[in-house]
């Protein structure tokens, strides 16, 4: 119980829920992700005390490891799968079907997954934060059934790997200043994560970034990875890795490779494909990035057309291309994965293994207890569960952060979704909004939907080029059935937490971004800002010193409290008004009620 109250507490925090419908049973609210195949036996309600499942390892040989079958009958409870694996899920399924008077629904369920590789991953070399916070994580992870932790350990700032050949490498001052200079993972820690991850399902993938991302290995020794002499430290450095974590415990390791013009590029991944094959492991590297061996597993990281991002693919790959949960709004986001189709065809093969979803952290954190929160860990972890493991399309076409219409079977089925993540009451069904932009050689007006609007996104959509100079306007109507005090979280911009670029806090008594809003012609106030006129940086933030000014609750509109609203009984009129007015902002508004 006290791995979902953490679940719900993550979950519910961030309002989510709009568009949600009743149910058609305990089964579509509670499960996630989606069995492959339930049948309702009968209505029953069945109790069995502390009686244990009794589980049978003698599933059919050509059933993968993953899948099981979970029965519930008067009898008792029966599992059956081939591998431990399928065993956990199937309690991860009984632990969801459990009803709160300890009861049981009387079915079968039927279940494996579509994609093999399920996976999330946490930047730890940016912004370290113990083992007790990966442990949680795992946890979450495993709740809902994904299977792969990618542990990014070595970023720019640090090496967060213990060292015996170069302890220098874990002396915090060489590392970036403020960024928990000297923390590190010892080996016994390394291998207590790896068997606790493994102990509930899910494989350790641990990356070690070479030779990109690495100021720590250039400042702690004079010379680039890269370099010949470079090279001869990063062998020391992964022999001794590969000797402490063995390949039982650590089949794949990610070598990075992206975002970095490397001197010899083809040589350099030559040599660290085999050296790694070497010791038995599976490489993995970021595409794009530097050129891999058709062996290597490529993890697609551009968004782009699929057909242009998955039809080519050669190799091996897993996708991340439905974007990373620290770069778009959290209220967007699960809305985002459900509609992206899992490696552009929504189908595994020898090819499509899966996928990753990503936080990373470019900007310093603060309390790593926020971190969940302030990047919608939970909505996107169970958006990207659901999806990667019923795999298929939902959308007909990639849509980005936009919505499609209420009507339409791809919001249907995302309504159907947000049923089984959000048991609060039903929300009123959304009008949409008609949006309005107009600059000085451009009007359009367009219908849009959602809480949410990426209004950046909308306007490509519309022909109008990204960066012009627009104010926007959106109205939309929504009904109350009495009059009544509603809460609603509102933003004007939802700034990446991978670079600081942003119109800040505004000044006292403003909206930021030239915002404006009023419900039945009454303005709205914004909050009184405890940090005014701050924040404020029209230009990425990447390796410059604003870098290292954590994000606090205020900046984030998700985490601010909610603001009280009246309403009327009947038809209400909400107008937002907002510009667009630096390069690289990030254009959008949200409107969103909380219970």
């Amino acid at each position: 119980m006290k791995l979902r109250a953490f679940t719900l507490l993550l979950f519910l925090s961030l309002c989510l829920g709009s568009f949600a419908r009743k149910p058609k049973s305990d089964v579509e609210l509670f499960l996630i992700p989606q069995p492959q195949s339930v049948k309702m036996l009968s209505d029953r309600k069945l109790s069995f005390g502390d009686k244990e499942p009794v589980v049978r390892m003698d599933a059919p040989a050509d059933w993968d490891s993953e899948r099981y079958t979970l029965s519930i009958t008067p009898k008792g409870i029966e599992i059956v799968a081939r591998s431990q694996q399928g065993v956990i899920w199937a309690r991860r399924t009984l632990a969801q079907l459990q009803r709160r008077d300890g009861s049981y629904p009387h079915l079968r369920i039927d279940d494996w997954p579509e994609f093999p590789l399920r996976g999330f991953m946490y930047d730890d070399g940016r912004n370290f934060v113990g083992v007790d916070h990966i442990k949680k994580f795992i946890d979450f992870m495993s709740e809902y059934k994904l299977n792969l932790f990618h542990w990014h350990l070595t970023d720019k700032p640090a090496w967060r790997i213990q060292s015996y050949c170069f302890p220098q490498l874990n002396d915090g001052k060489f590392q970036r200043p403020g960024r928990d200079q000297g923390c590190f993972y010892t080996y016994d820690q390394i291998r207590r994560v790896i068997s606790y991850a493994l102990e509930r399902g899910i494989t350790v993938l641990p990356e070690i970034d070479m030779p990109g991302h690495s100021d720590f290995f250039r400042t702690t020794f004079g010379f680039s990875m890269d370099s010949p002499r470079g090279r001869e430290v990063l062998e020391k450095c992964l022999k001794e890795f590969f000797q402490e974590i063995p390949a039982d415990l650590c089949p794949m390791i990610h070598i990075g490779s992206d975002e970095v013009n490397a001197r010899e590029p083809e040589m350099f991944m030559k040599w660290a494909q085999e050296l790694v094959r070497s010791y038995g492991r599976t490489p993995f590297v970021w595409d794009p990035g530097l050129p891999s061996d058709s062996l290597t597993v490529r993890q697609i990281w551009r968004e782009a057309d699929p057909e242009n991002t998955f039809s080519t693919e050669s190799s091996p790959f897993v996708d991340s291309a439905m974007g990373y949960l620290n770069y778009y709004d959290p209220m967007q986001m699960p809305a985002r994965i459900f509609f992206h189709t899992p490696c552009g065809s929504g189908n595994a093969d020898d090819k499509a293994l899966g996928g990753i979803v990503c936080l990373w952290n470019d900007v310093r954190v603060a309390d790593k207890d926020k971190l969940a929160a302030h990047n919608g860990m939970a909505g996107g972890v169970m958006a990207f569960a659901e999806r990667f493991w019923g795999g298929g399309a939902v959308a007909d076409e990639e849509l980005g952060s936009l919505y499609p219409a209420p009507d339409s079977n791809a919001m249907l089925r995302f309504e159907q979704f947000q049923s089984r993540v959000s048991n609060h009451k039903q929300r009123f069904h959304p009008n949409p909004w008609k949006v309005e932009i107009d600059a000085d050689t451009i009007h359009s007006s367009f219908v849009a939907w959602g809480d949410v609007l990426n209004l950046g996104e909308l306007c490509l959509r519309h022909g109008i080029p990204a960066d012009t100079p627009v104010s926007c306007s959106m109205t939309r109507t929504i009904v109350s059935p009495a009059d009544r005090i509603a809460r609603f979280k509102i933003g004007f911009e939802a700034p990446a937490r991978s670079n600081r670029q942003s119109d800040g806090i505004a000044s006292g008594g403003n909206w930021p971004n030239y915002g404006h809003i009023e419900v039945n012609g009454v303005d709205v106030a914004p909050p009184v800002w405890k940090e005014p006129d701050t924040y404020r940086y029209h230009y990425a933030t990447w390796a410059r010193l604003e870098e290292e000014l954590p994000y606090t609750d205020e900046q984030l509109y998700w985490m601010r409290r909610p603001l009280e609203i009246p309403l009327k009984a009947g038809e209400n009129t909400v107008k937002m008004t907002l510009r667009r007015h630096f390069p690289g902002q990030v254009f959008q508004a949200s409107f969103i009620e909380c219970e």
